[in-house]
């Protein structure tokens, strides 16, 4: 007759609510620490490595954003620089997740739009309107294409060849 098992002794009391409290028995083997120690990302390193602000030179970007008025005095007068520090930018930057994640949100995206040009009926001029906008928007505009261009980017940046 087999015998069974002593349950672990790892087992916690985990309680969300007063007085309610749930025995909670982790099951397979010990959870282990799933981040590997990895080296961190030297987010600036790589982007000389990538030159990528000699590409954005040489595209024009730099000119165009002068021209639309945006100078590095004027993203100091309106704290842009301190507010995506505020909202974590760089630390998602260097987060190894984050392709992952931008490569979900831009499927999500490539799939509401043609998804949303099927299901919503063509009965009247603002519904055509309404799936008119919405694909252009997820698919084209800031929707999943932006998306997987950034998920390669950071992934790009990330890489430490």
């Amino acid at each position: 007759m087999a015998t069974q098992k002593p349950l672990p002794s790892v087992a916690r009391t985990v309680g969300s609510r007063k007085g309610s409290n749930s025995t909670v028995f982790p099951l397979g083997e010990p959870a282990r620490s799933s981040r590997v120690a990895t080296q961190p990302v030297k987010l600036l390193t790589n982007v000389e490595k990538l030159k990528l602000l000699t590409k954005a030179e040489k595209a024009g970007l730099l000119s165009a954003a002068e021209k639309f008025g945006l100078y590095l005095s004027s993203m100091e007068k309106l704290g842009l620089l301190s507010k995506a520090e505020e909202l974590g930018v760089l630390s998602a930057a260097t987060d190894p997740g984050t392709p992952g994640a931008l490569l979900t949100l831009s499927l999500g995206l490539l799939l509401l739009g043609p998804s949303c040009v099927y299901l919503v009926p063509e009965d009247n001029q603002w519904e055509i309107v309404v799936q008119i906008v919405v694909a252009v928007v997820c698919v084209c505009v800031c929707g999943g294409s932006a998306a997987v261009a950034a998920s390669n980017l950071v992934s790009n940046l990330q890489k430490s060849s």
